[in-house]
This record gives structure tokens, sequence and C-alpha cells, in this order.
């Protein structure tokens, strides 16, 4: 086990973006890893785990513990979770060196990203306001690392997480 750069945050916010950057560099290839590739339930399914929240509380344990068994010295996991569901999980596997970064962005640029670049403007809603101003008050109560990237490009944005990495 080692570092491990968790990315958080709302979509629009620039976390796929920045991985899949990030994923194309020696250091990070093949150890980039994306939070909805293990598969996201429909709504129904998601009732097994006794709803959204609680089937993203078992993803979040899920990728830490797999994580956690890779032999690598760093490791890159992007997605939308909490950090009260990613502290206690990390505290379960000592032999990582985790560091949680927030990516925030202004709500006009999420919606931008959103409308705009990504033609999914049913996410652009109160909603995912509501979820980006809750991951940043968590962020802020864990003295987590916010990078606002609504001015920055995504080699910026990319820079300062391997700044943050200590790459």
């Amino acid at each position: 086990m080692g570092r491990l750069i968790i990315l958080i945050g709302a979509s629009g916010s620039g976390k796929t973006a920045v991985a899949a950057l990030l994923g194309t560099r020696p250091s990070w290839a093949g150890h980039t890893h994306y939070f909805d590739s293990i598969g996201v339930p429909s709504a129904e399914e998601m009732e097994s785990y006794g709803g959204g929240e609680a089937w993203q509380r078992w993803a979040t344990e899920e990728w830490v513990r797999r994580i956690a068994t890779l032999d690598s010295p760093i490791e890159l996991l992007e997605g939308q979770t909490r950090p009260s569901f990613l502290q206690p999980e990390l505290a379960k596997h000592p032999g990582l060196d985790p560091t949680i970064i927030l990516l925030d962005c202004t709500p006009a640029v999420r919606r931008h990203r959103l409308v705009e670049l990504r033609r999914q403007s049913d996410l652009a809603n109160p909603t995912m306001e509501n979820w980006a101003v809750y991951l940043r008050a968590q962020a802020d109560a864990f003295g987590l690392l916010v990078i606002d990237t609504s001015d920055l490009t995504v080699e910026e944005v990319a820079a300062a997480v391997e700044s943050a990495a200590g790459l």
C-alpha cells in the first residue's frame, strides 16, 4: 500500500477531467480509478442497500478495501462521496497514506459545464448545488484541501493535485 489521492466533488467540478488527464501520465497510468465504474445500480436496486446514501457508503468502503490490497506507490480515486464515509474506512487501513481533495467551482461554472459542455442539463439543478454546498461544508469540517476549479484549466488543477500528492 502507498499513497491514495481521492478527488471528490459534485458533478461538473472537474474530477473526471482531471483524473483522465492524470491517468495519461506515467506516475498515474494504471492507477486511476473511477468511483462509478464499480457499477451504479438503478434507484430500485439501491433500495437493496437501504437507499442511495447507503449504496454510496457501501461503494466507498468497497473502493477503499480494494485499493488497500494493491501494492503500488500511488493510487487515484475520483468520485462523488462524502468525507464522513471515507474517514472511518481509511482508518481501517493504516498502510494507506490518503489525501482527500475536494474539487469545487461556482454554481455558474458548474451549470455551464453541465449544460453547455456535457449536455447534462438534468444535473444542473438545486439538488446538485445543495450537494456541492454539503461537500464543501464536510471538506471544511475535516480540514481537507479544496481546489476551486472555476478559473483554472484542467492542466492547472492536475498540477495542483500532483503538488498535493508530492509529485
